[in-house]
């Protein structure tokens, strides 16, 4: 038992490249770990620790409580409405109607064989290390947020990118569509993910483009490492390096680091490298787990009609100052 127990704790410790090396993963035709295939990082760990008081690492009693507590909100998210309770107040929350379509997940995040309360793992608080000049520009971005036109919405309620930063980098999981597909050549790796559609194409052994050219999801170029796919990203176009939550300024760079550990695991560390927000680099990793559905289709109808409305009632109260 002591031998099992303490065979059990060190491959907890093991990190990613060293548990890989115990697993053999399957192969491309040109001698690559095969990345492809559906993929989910749905989880009820989050990107930083809620509880101060938590550990990184989860003893069993945690685990089954913040468990038991995700339980208990489906639970109760899934009950059936009161026919007679009638409509809500004026001005008060609708809410959504039901939960069957969420994605949040039911289980706490596990990596290395251990359960985590946060996916970033240093600092050793799970909070990312926000400057006092990063929080003065995080204030005058949300300054925006909720404005009366389409500058008040954020790229996400814009049909533009996955929210909570799913589409990433890095991609964090999130309350629904937490699907990925990945396909790879020898000369490319694309991930489609779920929310919004969004497709990042990662170049393999390419420099990177000027930083002029700032797009969607940033330029990420990949490169293998052995058995691990490292893909560094640069140059965010604006309204993607200034969304939430992990925002993104000019300096940045992220290194994301994709190993297969398992049959249906794909460990999935990042590195967020930012001295236009953060005091220190900071770094965080998770694992993807094979998805028993594919990836459909994403409609965002905020995009569709929403934005359309913004811009009629604009310019209705447009028309209506100048009488």
């Amino acid at each position: 038992m002591r031998q099992a127990a303490f065979l059990a704790a060190t491959l907890g410790l093991m990190a990613p490249a060293a548990l890989a090396q115990a697993y053999q993963p399957p192969r491309t035709p040109d001698g690559r770990p095969d990345l492809q295939g559906m993929w989910t990082n749905s989880s009820i760990t989050t990107l930083e620790r809620t509880n101060a008081s938590l550990p990184l690492v989860l003893n069993a009693e945690q685990v089954a409580r913040m468990e038991g507590q995700r339980l208990q909100q489906e639970v109760s998210a899934n009950s059936r409405t009161d026919p007679d309770e009638g409509a809500p107040a004026v001005g008060g929350a609708v809410l959504g109607y039901n939960a069957f379509w969420l994605d949040r997940g039911m289980k706490v995040g596990v990596v290395n064989g251990q359960a985590r309360s946060s996916w970033i793992t240093e600092p050793a608080n799970g909070k990312m290390p926000v400057s006092d000049a990063g929080r003065m520009r995080i204030a005058e971005i949300m300054k925006t947020r909720n404005e009366d036109g389409p500058e008040g919405m954020n790229p996400a309620d814009r049909c533009l990118v996955g929210s909570r930063g799913s589409g990433g980098p890095p991609m964090l999981n999130n309350i629904y569509n937490n699907t990925y597909q990945i396909v790879q050549t020898p000369d490319h790796v694309m991930i489609d993910v779920e929310m919004m559609h969004d497709a990042r194409i990662v170049r393999l052994n390419q420099p990177h483009k000027p930083a002029a050219v700032a797009q969607w999801l940033g330029d990420s170029v990949g490169r293998w490492e052995g058995d691990t796919l490292v893909v560094v990203t640069r140059n965010w176009n604006r309204w993607h390096g200034d969304y939430e939550p992990v925002f993104l300024s000019e300096q940045a760079t992220v290194t994301e680091r994709f190993t297969r550990t398992g049959a249906d695991e794909l460990t999935y560390a990042f590195e967020i490298d930012d001295p236009g927000f953060y005091t220190q680099t900071w770094k965080g990793e998770m694992v993807f787990t094979t998805s028993s559905g594919p990836v459909y289709e994403f409609a965002c109808h905020e995009g569709n009609h929403a934005l359309h409305g913004i811009l009629q009632g604009a310019r209705i109260l447009e028309a209506k100052a100048k009488r």
